[in-house]
This record gives structure tokens, sequence and C-alpha cells, in this order.
């Protein structure tokens, strides 16, 4: 339910009352003024109506029904101001003449900002006897609105925006911004003419390039492309296309892939996520496995309800409501799911607001489940409409659109340093390109990152064929391992502590993949031991099982798996440890089903190292496990 509807029915109820005998005058020029101003209502001819009457009240000063009128009309034209006006006016001849003329000057103080006002109208309204249980309900809503945005206006939130540049702004209207995660690309809407399409900036020396059209295979020049998503890496490009030819509904979800410098011809991703209804602005996790988005389908709350989808091995799953922490009987729009994956920011008219549409904030809680939201708070939020806010991925920056403030015409991109309490989980990024160790050309490979708390992935992708990239998102205050493999070549591991690490220093990795022969090596760097111990730590198993796979790949190789460790302590000691712990991972892969005949294990103690034993973090390194292929 939108509170249009509302004040809609109740501009029908006035004029169907109005339109009957008696009234307040008698003046025959006033009522023939009157009577054609209502044929003009009933025609939409509103100017008109409007002239005709201010000629019944210009006749008769007292013509209270003439006035109701034209507040009414006024209101639906959204001509507030003199909405106000004349309903005052109505309240003064006659402050009894009919109890509506209060809920509709009270809901058009609201939307002016106007809440004290509009407050003690709203409240004036309830004290009339056998309003029904929606009406009751439609103006306890206004009136928690007036209450809420009068506490949040005496509390306001630090907010100082900065318009993006002529680089991005025109006198067109740009809207809806979003960025890749290491802040590089930033794509954003353009109407031009009425038509909407898609442009790009790079930022290249920490300023933002000249805009540019961003491809003829995404845009289109009959249809609007807007409400855009763009994944962590900047490769997949999910957006609302409305009325194409190969649509299901009204609006659809479309994804489109970037190969090279290059976008792909975008496709609709049918069902369940598309219907015959309306699909519209998508938001894609981090991870790439789960979808956000908007509809009205059948099994909502009412309204627009944001829904979720997962990526499956079939593709994608059957939506799921977020249910009625997030979704109301309004309206919910244009979510944003942070690259943390456990912050949403999404548009709301039916949670506690400043009226119209505000800007919320939901965490995902321990029991995995939304929290209800918190209002972004004024002047962030105001009278008017707030949506579509996005931010970086270090979560400091919103991007949003304005024509409220002064630019270079229409809406224009601004950004703003969101406030520390309102901001997502600490997140950086892990950018590395991966290449063949011999002829350094670029590899498309395999790459996988997890928790290794839980081994669970966080991470599933390729690298690109064309320059061997890939970017990830990770939240801050976690342990990460990193495995990257290719058929024909030695896995690579790495992993990544995020405890304590600061989101501006992300992560600039370089891997050369080493092809299977015979002496290469690979160091498991997310096997873990407890200090002078030789049991697998349970972070360990996920790296033990990208081992098995690779062997199960590799039926033929044979492998050494080999125990180090630093300088520190007794040396025969020190032989025994890394014996041990060699032969922990030996029995690991046996009890595993891998031929025992195809392994065998050694320690080296600390005759290996791979850096000098001069530092803790050297001596680190040193402490480590590895396999070299002996045979092929």
């Amino acid at each position: 339910m939108s509170r249009l509807t509302f004040l809609v029915l109740l501009l029908v109820l006035s004029i169907t009352g109005f339109a009957q005998a008696p009234y307040s005058t008698t003046d025959k020029d006033a009522l023939k003024y009157f009577s054609d101003a209502n044929r003009a209502i009933d025609d939409h001819v509103y100017e008109e109506a409007i002239q005709l009457l201010q000629k019944a009240i210009a006749t008769d000063g007292k013509f209270i029904e003439a006035y109701a009128q034209l507040a009414d009309v006024y209101r639906l034209r959204k001509y507030n101001t003199q909405a106000i006006a004349t309903y005052k006016k109505v309240i003064a001849l006659d402050a009894d003449f009919n109890r509506g003329v209060y809920v509709k000057l009270g809901e058009t103080e609201l939307n002016e900002g106007k809440y004290t006002d509009a407050l003690q109208h709203l409240e004036k309204y309830l004290t009339y006897p056998n309003i029904n249980a929606a009406n009751t309900a439609a103006a306890n809503k206004m009136i928690t609105d007036c209450k809420f945005s009068i506490n949040a206006m005496q509390h306001p939130v630090s907010f100082t925006p900065v318009n993006i540049g002529p680089e991005i702004n025109t006198a067109d209207d740009e809207y809806s911004p979003i960025a890749t995660a290491d802040e590089k690309t930033l794509i954003f809407t353009r109407q031009i003419n009425g038509n909407e399409d898609f442009y790009q900036s790079i930022r290249q020396d920490n300023k933002w390039q000249k805009a540019t059209y961003l491809s003829d295979k995404i845009n289109t020049p009959t249809n609007n492309e807007g409400a855009q998503s763009i994944s962590q890496d900047g490769k997949y490009l999910f957006f609302t296309g409305c009325n194409r030819p190969d649509g299901l509904g009204r609006c659809d979800i479309y994804i489109s892939q970037k190969k090279g410098d290059e976008w792909g011809k975008p496709f609709d991703l049918s069902p369940p996520v598309n219907t015959s209804g309306w699909e519209s602005q998508p938001s894609i996790s981090a991870d790439g496995r789960t979808l956000y988005f908007v509809s009205n389908r059948k099994g909502g709350y009412g309204g627009y309800d944001i829904w979720k989808s997962k990526l499956t091995d079939k593709g994608w799953g059957e939506p799921e409501n977020l249910g009625p922490n997030i979704n109301t009987a309004f309206n919910e729009q244009s979510p944003y799911i942070h690259a943390d994956d456990s912050t949403l920011y999404f548009c709301s008219n039916g949670w506690p607001g400043m009226g119209n549409q505000d800007l919320f904030v939901s965490r995902l809680g321990t029991d995995g489940k939304w929290q209800k939201p918190e209002n972004l708070g004024y002047p962030i939020n105001t009278n008017r409409d707030e949506n579509a806010l996005t931010l970086t991925a270090d979560g400091m920056t919103a991007f949003f659109s304005s024509n409220s403030l002064k630019g270079f015409g229409g809406f224009d991109i601004y950004t703003f340093e969101m406030p520390v309490k309102l901001r997502p989980h600490v997140v950086t990024y892990v950018k590395g390109t991966v290449a063949d160790a011999k002829t350094k050309q670029p590899l498309e490979s395999a790459v996988e990152i997890l928790d290794l708390q839980n081994n669970q992935p966080v991470y599933q992708n390729y690298s690109s064929p064309e320059q061997g990239d890939f970017l990830a998102t990770l939240t801050a205050g976690k342990n990460y391992g990193l495995n990257i493999s290719k058929t024909g070549y030695l896995f690579y591991s790495e992993n990544f502590s995020l405890v304590g690490h600061q989101p501006n220093n992300p992560f600039n990795i370089a891997i050369l993949l080493e092809p299977i022969e015979i002496g290469n090596k690979v160091i498991l760097k997310n096997i873990f031991f407890d200090t002078n111990k030789f049991d697998l730590k349970p972070e360990s198993m996920a790296e033990l099982q990208k081992l098995i796979e690779f062997l199960q790949v590799n039926p033929t190789i044979h492998i050494e798996i080999s125990g180090h460790t630093d300088n520190v302590g007794n040396d025969q000691l020190n032989q025994t440890l890394s014996q041990n712990r060699a032969k922990a991972v030996f029995g690991y892969l046996v009890n595993n089903q891998v031929d025992a005949a195809r392994l065998v294990f050694k320690g080296y103690g600390k005759t290996q190292p791979i850096a000098p034993n001069d530092n803790d973090d050297n001596r680190a390194k040193n402490r480590r496990t590895e396999f070299k292929i002996t045979a092929k």
C-alpha cells in the first residue's frame, strides 16, 4: 500500500461529496464555476479546474466547498504551498467542515517538511469518531513519520555532499552510480531526451576521467537501461532492462560479462528470477552467489519488496523474500548489498522516516536474519525522495544522486563521507594476476578464497583469460586461504590475515604457476600446526582437500611431502618435528584414499631455509610444509 493510494481515495470522496447540494453559497455564478470545475476534474483537465475554482472563490469569498476542492486539486498537482494555504482557509471558515481536510493537510505538510504542523493536524483528524481501520492506520503511519522527523532534525548526522565533477555530471540527468572494489571504474546512468543509457568513468591519478558511453551491446536507442550492479572485479554487470524484445515482463534483470575491454551481449536471467511481472534494481553480493532485487511478485508484503536468489549448480534458485524485518506493506526499493555481504542499504516509505522515500541500513544478525533497519538520519534523508545509495568497498564514501543541490543541471552524482556508525564492516580486496612461470603469458585459472575458521569459500571465480587478473573483497577481522589451480600446473597456495588489517592497504599479488614437472615444488601455506606440535589443525582441511584433488586429477604423479623449520631451538628436535609434520600430511592423504606408493615424506629441519632466519617474518616463512614432484 502507498500513501498516494490512500490520499487519492480521499480526493475522490471529497469530489463526490462536493457535487451535492446544498452548498455554503447561493451565488449562481459561483455555483456555475464550481460545477464546470468538477467537469474539468472528471476530464483530468486540472489547470482549467484550478482557474474555474479560483473564479468561484473570487465570486464568493466564503464558498468553502470551492476552497476545499481547490486545495485537493492543488495537492493532486503537487502545488503543495498553495494546497496548504487553501486547506488552512477551509479550516478558518469552518474548523469542522470535513475531517478529511486535516489528514490531507497533514500529509501535504509532511511532504513539505513542516512536521510540527503536520503532527498537529493529523492528531486532530484522529479525534473524530468512526474513522475506519485503514484510514486510522494511514494517519498513524504519518504521525510516526512526523515524530521521527522532529527528533531526527534535533539530532542531525554528519553530511557534507561533494559534486563528483564535470567529467561525469552534465546538464542532463546522471544517477545510480556504482564503483568497482578498487575504485578504478564508476558506472552510472545518464538520461538524454528521456532515454537511459550507461556510461563509465575510469579513475586515474586519483581523478575521474571524462565519462564515455559504455557499450552498444548493452545500451539501446529505444529502451531504457538502468538500476545496475557491478561485480567487485568489474567483470559482470547486472542491470534492469524494460520492454526489451527478449524480456519476460515489463522490466527484467539482465547480465553482461566483460572480456578484455569489451562487454558481451547481455542475456535475460530467466525464471525463476524474472517473471511476467516486474523485476528490477539488482545488487550482486561480493562472492557473486546471491542476487538481491526488487519485485512486485506474489508472496510479498505489499507494494514492491526486496527479494534474493542464490546461485546453485543448476542456476539461480527460487527467490526468497527478505522478510518483515526489511519489507513492509509499502515500498522497499534500491537494495545495495555491501562488499562485506552482511550490510544492506535500501530505500523505503514504509519504515519511520522523513516522508516519502528514505534511506535505511540493515545488518545481518548472528542468526542469519536481517535485523530491523536503521534510518540513515537527517540531513542524509529529507522530506524529498532519497534512493539508490552505494558505497566504496572500504565503506567510508557513499555515492548518491540529487537534483536539489547546486550542480551542473538536473540530477548530478555526489559523494559524502558516511558517518562511522552507519558504515558496513571493514573490507579490503585482493587483486592479482596469474601467469605461466615460464612464458609469463596470462592464464585463466580457478581462484578460490576460503574463510579458514569454517573452511567455507567466500570467493570462487576464474582469472580472466585476457589479462589473467582477478579481484576479490574480504571482510576484515578474519583469516583467509587462497588457492589457484589450472590443469597442467601445480596449484598455488597463500593465506591472508585481516585481523587488525587497514583497509587502505589492499593485497596485490602476481602469481606465476609452475607447470607439472619433476622437481617443481608447492609451499602449502594453509597447512597449520600449533607451536612444537605436529597435529593438523582444522584450518588445514581445505588445503589438504586441494592436494587430494590435485593428485586425483593427475593420477600418475608421485610427490615428496617435506617439513621444514626455522633455526630456533635444538637441531635434533627440529629435525624430528619436521619429520612428524610431513608424516601427518602423509597419513591424512593415505587415510583419504591416496595410494601410499605415490607418496614419500621427509623432514629437513632447518637445513633448507627460503629466507634468512633474521626476523620473525622470515622465520615464519621457513616454518613450512611443501610437496615436490618426484615422478609424472
